[in-house]
C-alpha cells in the first residue's frame, strides 16, 4: 500500500505504507465492519460510482462524520458535516451538551447535485424542569466533504432520527417518528410524514401517520427511510431499541402518504434470535442502496462481541448484500418484492465476498500524525465544542500545542482532552510529548475515554513534592489513583504508550526515545467496556485542576495502530 499525505492518514482512511494482510481471509472477500470505532447509525447514498456515508457522532466535536468509498469497503473520512464552531454553537448546541446527547442517526441523501444532511440534536437543558430538546434539522452542501451550510432548523417537528424523501414529482418530504398520543405501550413509536418546503425549511400540508411498526412491544420504531422501488414505496424501520433485540423491519404501500402493509417476515435483519455470544450482536439501524448495475445492499450498525459480548469500539458500520424476492404465494393479487438481506445466511457474516470483483480490500489499521499540517486532521474529536484557546498548530510549528484547561472531566464540561477513535480491542497508541508545568497540581498526558466520567488517564503530573507519574481511573464514577510514582528524573519530554492485548492494557514511559520502556501499571481491559452510544478514544489530556494557568503540553508525534481480529 502507497503512503499518503499526513492529512488523510490523520483520518484513518488508509493504512500508513503497512503491508497488511488479514490471516485466513480469501483474496475476494472483505472482513466486517467496514467503517469500524464509533460510526453507528449509518446512512448511505450513492452519486455514480461514489458512496458516502453520515454516521451519529452525539456529544462529539466534529459532527457528523462523513466517509467516501469507491467500492463499499474501503472507506475514506473526508469530512464532517458539523465543522465549524457556529454550527454547533446555537440552537444545535454542542457546547455543554450532556452524555450521550447531541447528534442521532442522520441521514444523508443527494438530489439534483445537492447534499443533503438530516438529523437530530438531542439537548437536555440545565435549568430544573425544563423538557429535553429534540432540533432536528438539515445541512446543505454541494461537496459532502464540504463545507456544509449553517442549520437549517425544522419547526414543529417531534420526535428523532428524521429523513428526507425526494418524490418524482419534484416534491420533498419530511420523515419523522414521535409517541403517538394513543400509545398502546409504554414506548410505542410511529413514523410520520409531511411535505417540506426546502425554501423557508417549513413543514407545509396535511401530517401523515404512517406506520407503527412490526415487532408489537418491541417499542421505539425510529430510524425511519423511504425509497422508491417496483412502482412503490418502502418504509425501512429500526426496532427494539439498541441492544440485543434491536432489528430492521420493513412495510410497503403503493401511495407515498399510505396506508403500509408490514412485510410478513419481519424482521429482515436481527441478530435477536441468535446466541448472545454471536461475534456481532444488536445489528440494526439500517439505511439501503442500489448499486449502478442493480444490485443492492445495505449497511447496519452491530455491536462486537469481543469481551464479555461488547467492546469498546460500541457500534459500528456493517455491510450485508441484499437480493430483491417477489412473493410466491399463489393465493395473494397483490406479490409484493421485498428485500432479503444476507438471503445465504440471513445475518451479518464476519466476512464476505467483496462487491466488486477484482477490487482489493485494503482496511485500515493506522494513523501516524506529526503534526506539520495548518489545521487538525479530521480523525481528531473533542467530547464538545473546545474552547478557541484548547490547542494551537502555530505556535511550536512541528507540534500540536494542547492548552491546559482548568476544568477536569465533569458532566457537560468542555476540558483539554482530544483523541482519535478504538477500531480494534487490541492497539498500541505510542506519543512524544513535552510538557513543564509553572503551575501546582496541573497535569497532561495521555488519555483513553468514554465519557465524562469513565476514563483512563495517565499523566505527568507537578505536585509540592515535584514531578509524579500517575494512573487515574474513573469506572463510571469518580477518579481513582491505580498508581503514581516519583518522577526525580523528568525534565519535561516523555514518551508514552499505551497497548491493549489478551485483554490487557498496559501502560508505558519512556524520558529518552533511545530507552527502553518502563512499566507503568497492568489492567484487565473490561474496565472499559462500552455501555453506551459511542465508542472509546484515545488521545490526550491537560488539566491545571481548577486552577488558572499558562501551561500547555507539546505533541511531537503520536502512532495507532491496530491489529484486527477474526
Amino acid at each position: 500500500m502507497s503512503t499518503v499525505n499526513k492529512r488523510v492518514v490523520a483520518s484513518l482512511a488508509l493504512a500508513w505504507g503497512l503491508a497488511f494482510s488479514v490471516s485466513g481471509l480469501a483474496e475476494d472477500s472483505f472482513t466486517n465492519p467496514i467503517i469500524s470505532g464509533g460510526y453507528p447509525d449509518p446512512s448511505i447514498c450513492r452519486v455514480g460510482e461514489d458512496f458516502y456515508i453520515a454516521n451519529s457522532s452525539f456529544e462529539y466535536f466534529p459532527g457528523l462524520p462523513i466517509h467516501h468509498s469507491k467500492d463499499l469497503v474501503n472507506w475514506e473520512l473526508i469530512g464532517h458535516g458539523l465543522h465549524r464552531r457556529e454550527q454547533a454553537s446555537g440552537s444545535v448546541n454542542l457546547v455543554d451538551v450532556q452524555s450521550d446527547g447531541g447528534i442521532h442517526a442522520p441521514s444523508l441523501r443527494c438530489h439534483d447535485g445537492t447534499f443533503y444532511l438530516i438529523t437530530t440534536n438531542v439537548y437536555s437543558p440545565t435549568e430544573p424542569g425544563k423538557d429535553t430538546q429534540m432540533v432536528n434539522f438539515v445541512l446543505t452542501a454541494n461537496d459532502p466533504a464540504g463545507p456544509w451550510s449553517m442549520p437549517h432548523v425544522i419547526d414543529g417537528a417531534p420526535g428523532i432520527d428524521p429523513d428526507l424523501f425526494f418524490d418524482d414529482d419534484g416534491s420533498v418530504w419530511y420523515v419523522g417518528n414521535h409517541a403517538p398520543q394513543d400509545a398502546s405501550y409504554s414506548g410505542e413509536g410511529e413514523i410520520w410524514l409531511q411535505r417540506l418546503d426546502p425554501a423557508s425549511w417549513q413543514l407545509i400540508g396535511k401530517r401523515h401517520f404512517l406506520w407503527r411498526g412490526a415487532l408489537k412491544k418491541a417499542i421505539w420504531a425510529e430510524g425511519p427511510h423511504i425509497y422508491k422501488h417496483d412502482g412503490r414505496y418502502y418504509l425501512l424501520v429500526a426496532e427494539g431499541g439498541t441492544s440485543f433485540n434491536h432489528a430492521v423491519t420493513i412495510a410497503v404501500s403503493d401511495s407515498l402518504t399510505g396506508p403500509y402493509e408490514g412485510n410478513e417476515r419481519n424482521p429482515i435483519l436481527t441478530s435477536r434470535h441468535l446466541s448472545y455470544n454471536n461475534w456481532v450482536n444488536s445489528t440494526g439501524h439500517a439505511d439501503l442502496v442500489e448499486l449502478e448495475d442493480g444490485r443492492w445492499y445495505m449497511v447496519a450498525l452491530g455491536i462486537r462481541g469481543d469481551e464479555e459480548r461488547r467492546s469498546n469500539m460500541g457500534r459500528e458500520t456493517h455491510l450485508i448484500e441484499v437480493e430483491w424476492e417477489r412473493e410466491p404465494y399463489w393465493w395473494k393479487e397483490n406479490k409484493y418484492l421485498w428485500p432479503v438481506v444476507a438471503p445465504s445466511t440471513g445475518r451479518v457474516e464476519r466476512t464476505a465476498p467483496l462487491p466488486f470483483i477484482g477490487r482489493q480490500y485494503a482496511p485500515s489499521l493506522s494513523l501516524r500524525d506529526d503534526f506539520d499540517e495548518s489545521e487538525l486532521g479530521l480523525a481528531w474529536t473533542f467530547r464538545r465544542v473546545p474552547r478557541e484557546d484548547a490547542y494551537s498548530l502555530n505556535r511550536r510549528p512541528g507540534f500540536l500545542r494542547l492548552n491546559s484547561q482548568s476544568s477536569t472531566p465533569t458532566a457537560r464540561a468542555r476540558i483539554a482532552q482530544l483523541g482519535v477513535k478504538q477500531t480494534e480491542s487490541d492497539f498500541t497508541f505510542t506519543a512524544s510529548t513535552y510538557f513543564e508545568s509553572k503551575t501546582i497540581n496541573s497535569e497532561a498526558g495521555i488519555s483513553l475515554f468514554q465519557k465524562d466520567n469513565h476514563y483512563l488517564n495517565a499523566v505527568v503530573k507537578n505536585d509540592a513534592n515535584g514531578y509524579q507519574l500517575s494512573l487515574y481511573l474513573a469506572n463510571r464514577g469518580k477518579p481513582e489513583i491505580l498508581t503514581s510514582i516519583a518522577a526525580p528524573n523528568y525534565s519535561g519530554a516523555i514518551q508514552w504508550q499505551f497497548m491493549s492485548a489478551e485483554k490487557q492494557y498496559k501502560v508505558r514511559y519512556r524520558f529518552k526515545p533511545e530507552s527502553e520502556w518502563s512499566l507503568l501499571h497492568t489492567m484487565p481491559s473490561n474496565i472499559m467496556l462500552s455501555q453506551y452510544y459511542t465508542g472509546a478514544h484515545i488521545g490526550f489530556y491537560a488539566s491545571s485542576n481548577g486552577n488558572p494557568s499558562t501551561d500547555y503540553m507539546d505533541i511531537d508525534w503520536a502512532e495507532y495502530i491496530s491489529k484486527p481480529t477474526l
